[in-house]
């Protein structure tokens, strides 16, 4: 029975961790601690204790602003690691909160000072999707004419790319496209510089297959995509396209899909039921343009190809109000950047790159589930006969949304574990509710008490002997405790704890229930299994199990609700120790049969 109420319990807990799964990746960071004092201590016990907490811990409590002396709010530096310390530490007694001071941020509104021109960027509604993602993790390739590290771009991560026009590994930018469509992409925001860029926690890999012209070959466009994929690229934008089919560039791309790598091309620009190459490709997704209002633009391409529609821009002459505003080289003046409104399908490709690596970001890695993750999550239009928009109109929020929902991979738990501290070896050897070398003594003391009745009243080892007494003195007692509002660890809490320390375990303290803390539990026992041959020395070695608990207890920490810790404390634990002995000796003893 016991072996199967701990599997059940483990199971119980796994199961809601998993259930619960996304409220747990919402814990939040924190690097210090609230220690809420009870409102019934006067200021020099109060004092007194944050005095023996410096001595203990090596750093002072301080008020955490003027305003909470009344209420007796201190903070403290800290980690995870003080934070369980001082929720096992006798400190619980004098307060009322013990919990992370957590870091709560702003809702992401960029503070670029341009960003209220990118009307684009709020017509995929991205703001809420930065409410859970930024891209961090996600590695984008641009295919395109290079990228410069312009200003708008000195806190985005770069990783090394190539440029295969001129064979070497500097990629920078010669002609202005590729660091645009970059900047769309992960344009450093929230700078107070220019503009903002949807995926700008993501890394971007420059490859220069466009010469300064913005020509290019299909060799070096392949070449390229493999290389990106050897690389540890995620997704790859090539805003570029032309006519013509390619096997070589079909195989790069098949080769890329086949590593993992989302890819992600512009569908032309010439008004023509024709999609250019390669958006075109299998394992490619085609992206169309939309103008401001949300509509079709008349120069993209429509028709077979075309898998999502994203903001490319249209302008009205010279009036850039209606292009696409980024960051770029000036290519006139060597060493200037400019901010300049672009339009075309060029310009909507990397809005779904961007997305792509938001949804990435948020869990989902193959590349044919983000690809559907996009079309799913996009605004359908129904009058699309001529297939302008593909799945519909690409959706940032409703993407993010859609990934995270349900999504549990081994990263997200294995993240999971990491952040509650299960890889951490200290983790396994905390304790329970008391630490371990309390717990061994208590093991030990069982064995003791065993030892010494059976010289009185001889029986045998067995396993329901040896479970009692483990169960009794220490339960699994390397398994470290936790609390009753981390439900998913409650298996392991329990299973950390002795008999005597359930009711502890269930209310998350440090304090023994003396309900539990007793004889009680022996007697019931004793009384449910004395007719039992086997399970009748479960029973004894439970009884002695508690015994050897409750006399360590009393010895070192007598800390019990209602009684507190001194002599009163003591004398309870100390007599109802005795108590479970003489119980298991009563138990223990032959049965005297009268012919």
């Amino acid at each position: 029975m016991k072996r199967l109420l701990l599997v059940g319990l483990f199971v119980a807990g796994l199961l809601w961790a998993l259930v619960s799964f996304k409220g747990l990746a919402a814990q939040g960071t924190y690097n210090s601690i609230i220690l809420d004092f009870r409102e019934d201590i006067g200021a020099a016990q109060i004092e007194s204790q944050v005095k023996s907490f410096a001595q203990q811990f090596g750093a002072t409590p301080q008020f955490n602003s003027e305003f909470s002396q009344g209420d007796h709010v201190f903070v403290v530096k800290g980690d995870r690691g003080l934070l369980n310390a001082l929720r096992h530490s006798p400190l619980t007694k004098f307060t009322e909160i013990i919990e992370p001071n957590y870091e709560y941020q702003a809702l992401l509104v960029p503070n670029d000072p341009d960003y209220g021109k990118q009307w684009n960027l709020r017509s995929i509604n991205v703001e809420p999707a930065w409410d859970s993602t930024r891209g961090s993790g996600s590695v984008v390739a641009v295919i395109d004419t290079g990228i410069t590290k312009v200003s708008d771009l000195e806190i985005t991560t770069f990783v090394e790319g190539y440029d295969f026009v001129n064979d070497r590994y500097e990629a920078t930018d010669d002609n202005g496209h590729g660091t645009h469509v970059a900047g769309t992409i992960a344009q450093s925001t929230n700078n107070e510089r220019g503009v903002a860029g949807i995926a700008h926690g993501a890394s971007l890999m420059p490859l220069k297959v466009l010469s300064a012209g913005g020509g290019g070959t299909v060799a070096d466009i392949a070449e390229a995509i493999k290389y990106a994929a050897d690389h540890n690229a995620h997704i790859i934008n090539m805003s570029l396209g032309g006519g013509g089919e390619s096997r070589l560039l079909q195989e790069a791309i098949d080769y890329a899909h086949s590593k993992g790598v989302l890819i992600i091309a512009a569908a032309g620009n010439e008004g023509q039921n024709a999609v250019s190459y390669p958006a075109r490709y299998r394992h490619v997704v085609g992206v169309a343009a939309l103008d401001p209002a949300g509509s079709k633009t008349p120069y993209s391409n429509y028709g077979a190809g075309i898998d999502i529609a994203a903001p490319g821009g249209l302008k009205n002459g010279d009036d850039p109000a209606g292009g696409i505003l980024q960051n770029t080289i000036n290519p006139d003046v060597p060493g200037e950047d400019v901010y300049v409104a672009f339009e075309g399908t060029s310009m909507a490709a990397p809005h779904v790159a961007g997305v792509a690596a938001l949804v990435r970001a948020s869990g989902i890695t193959d590349p044919d589930q983000i690809e559907q993750v996009l079309k799913q999550s996009a605004i359908p239009v129904t009058d699309d006969a001529l297939n302008h928009y593909g799945a519909g109109k690409l959706d940032a929020a409703a993407a993010v949304k859609l990934a995270e929902k349900g999504q549990i991979t081994f990263r997200d738990f294995f993240n999971w574990l990491r952040d509650n501290g299960y890889l951490n070896p200290r983790f396994w050897i905390d304790g329970g509710v008391t630490a371990l070398l309390p717990k061994i003594a208590m093991v030990l003391g069982s064995y003791i008490f065993a030892w010494f009745l059976r010289n009185y009243f001889p029986f045998g080892w067995s396993w329901p002997l040896s479970m009692g007494l483990v169960a009794g003195s220490a339960g699994i007692f390397p398994l470290k405790g936790c609390y009753l509002f981390d439900l998913p660890q409650m298996p392991f809490r329990v299973m950390g704890s002795s008999l005597p320390e359930l009711g502890s375990a269930v209310q998350g303290t440090t304090l023994l229930n003396p309900i539990f803390a007793s004889v009680l539990i022996p007697f019931v026992l004793i009384l449910l299994f004395l007719g039992h041959a086997r399970w009748k020395w479960f029973a004894v070695g439970t009884a002695l199990g508690v015994a050897a608990c409750l006399g360590v207890r009393a010895a070192i920490a007598p800390d019990l609700m209602w009684l507190g810790n001194g002599a009163i404390a003591r004398a309870f634990l100390g007599v109802n120790a005795v108590m479970c002995f003489a119980l298991a000796s009563l138990a223990a003893k032959p049965e005297v049969r009268h012919l």
